[in-house]
């Protein structure tokens, strides 16, 4: 995958605090802004598939307390 430049205006303060946060991880400022968008990106997509497997087999945290074995069968909640 190839790179692509993008230029962006952003206030002088937000900047600081960017050069700051890079410094503490001792990374350049493009490095802790890629990073951030990328680990953004991932919690997005990684958000929309848990939503997906909710969708799909229901959402664990409903009321019904049976659980479903790898084959498919019912199981009673152990107590």
């Amino acid at each position: 995958m190839g790179s692509t430049v993008l230029s962006l205006r952003i206030d002088g303060e937000l900047l600081d605090r960017l050069r700051q946060h890079a410094a503490k991880r001792g990374m350049s400022v493009q490095d802790y802004v890629v990073r951030t968008l990328i680990r953004d990106d991932f919690d997005e997509r990684f958000k929309a598939a848990v939503e997906e497997t909710e969708k799909f087999y229901g959402d664990a945290r409903g009321s019904d307390s049976r659980r479903v074995d790898s084959r498919g069968s019912v199981t009673p909640p152990v107590t």
